[in-house]
């Protein structure tokens, strides 16, 4: 399988070797980036400081390292190291696993198994790790790329630690480029600008930077490529996105967010980071148009007529056109006035209906159709609102006995400053009449 600076194909002349083989780390001191987890007083340098180390779930994205530190933790504490792939692994090959790891530990040596892709076995699998991790035949490292409190069972994350590995700064890649410039003997053929070129296009991903590196040291050039020419050269690495995945979660409650703190910039970056990930656009349409409701409301009304005309352009107009108008919509939401007064009001009343379900509404409101009901009392004393002075007249509509509630308290920004002022108007009749 491969790992961050290589794979486990038999060792050949170094010339042959892949660059991320050759440039492997042989101890975890060389490893480039993850202070996270591998600095001074990081969780895996005190555990191994303590020689307490516990089984881990490393979960981060591709290419930042997880079977590259899995693989030193066991050569840092003399375990024998087994890989396997949860991809092209069952129960049968599990077994295996484990019954020559409890021999092995009958002669003294302890195993670290490594599995990558964890998330791919299903909740029963992960539950025929648990003995084995707990009678000490084992100490499991897990890789995903996948969030572990989604996919993992309770029982293997109680036993493990976390441990998040992050996507790889351009510092930590600058330096992973001049460790292979090194290693090559040669500086890349590149200009600056071409340069951080290169390393943006390996999108935080170390292996995908070596691998590229591979590629434009094999280019017969004179002289230095300018970003233009190195873009005309390599393609671009597609940007990491699991339309049903954390990505997905992660930047929709980033576009959200950017809204609601009025923010056009960050939102419409936000947008195009999904749409260029291949998110659809009538998903994005649906949850601008739930922003407008949640955190615009009626500060500004006009802001739900917007999004629907814009899903309606779009749907007219297709992509890539009709994407302008999503965008358009999403700048208004985020220099809209912000209230979510209504939201909140509705949330209260939801509640309230739950505690006092069986309420009835009081008499002098319910219609009266019948005889025995209009007997029974049924809209006696009701006040027509539109015979009242100022077409008001303040009667209680909530159940008998139930404490009038104040639900919807509207802020003082947009329209919702001048529905404040009915609000308060009608608080104010309510008051004095008393009916």
């Amino acid at each position: 399988m491969a790992d961050l600076f290589g794979s486990d194909a038999p060792v050949v002349e170094s010339g042959h070797r892949p660059l991320a083989d050759r440039l492997r780390p042989r101890s975890l001191a060389e490893v480039i980036g993850q202070s996270q987890v591998l600095g001074p007083d990081a969780p895996l340098t005190v555990m191994l400081d303590s020689g307490s180390l516990g089984s881990l779930i490393f979960w981060g994205p591709p290419g930042v390292g997880k079977t590259t530190i899995a693989r030193l933790l066991a050569d840092e504490t003399d375990l024998h190291f087994v890989q396997i792939s949860a991809i092209f692994s069952g129960v049968p090959e599990l077994r295996k696993v484990f019954d020559a790891a409890k021999i092995r530990r009958q002669n003294g040596q302890g195993t670290l198994l490594f599995v990558d892709e964890i998330h791919r076995f299903n909740k029963a699998q992960q539950d025929g790790f648990l003995p084995h991790m707990e009678d000490g035949t084992i100490l499991l490292v897990g890789a995903t790329t996948e969030n572990p409190s989604f996919e993992l069972n309770a029982a293997v994350l109680s036993r493990s630690q976390v441990l998040v590995l992050e996507r790889l700064p351009l510092s930590d890649l600058e330096r992973m480029a001049q460790r292979a410039e090194k290693e090559l003997g040669r500086t890349l053929p590149l200009d600056g600008p071409a340069r951080e070129n290169l390393l943006e296009m390996a999108d935080g991903d170390g292996r995908a930077l070596l691998n590229l590196i591979e590629q434009v040291v094999a280019w017969k050039v004179d002289g230095k490529l300018d970003g233009k020419a190195l873009s005309a050269r390599l393609m671009r690495r597609a940007a990491q996105y699991d339309k049903g995945g954390d990505a997905h979660y992660n930047l929709i409650s980033a576009l959200h967010k950017s809204v609601r703190g009025s923010d056009p910039d960050a939102a419409l970056y936000w947008l195009a980071r999904m749409l260029e990930g291949g998110e659809d656009p009538r998903y994005l349409m649906r949850r601008i148009t739930r922003m407008a409701v949640e955190d615009i409301g009626l500060a500004d009304p006009q802001a739900q007529s917007v999004c629907l005309q814009s899903w309606e352009t779009y749907e007219r107009l297709g992509s890539p056109e009709g994407e302008l108008a999503i965008a358009q919509a999403l700048t208004y939401l985020a220099l809209a006035p912000k209230s979510n007064a209504a939201y909140v009001a509705y949330k209260a009343a939801r509640r309230a209906a739950k505690q006092t379900g069986s309420s009835p509404p009081p008499k002098h409101i319910m219609n009266a159709p019948t005889k025995m009901m209009k007997e029974q009392g049924y809209g006696a004393g009701y006040a027509y609102d539109h015979d009242a002075e100022d077409g008001f007249s303040g009667q209680n509509y909530f159940p008998d006995g139930m404490e009038r509630p104040q639900l919807y308290q509207p802020v003082e920004r947009g329209f919702e400053r001048d529905l404040k002022k009915r609000v308060d108007y009608f608080e104010k009749l309510r008051a004095t009449r008393k009916t």
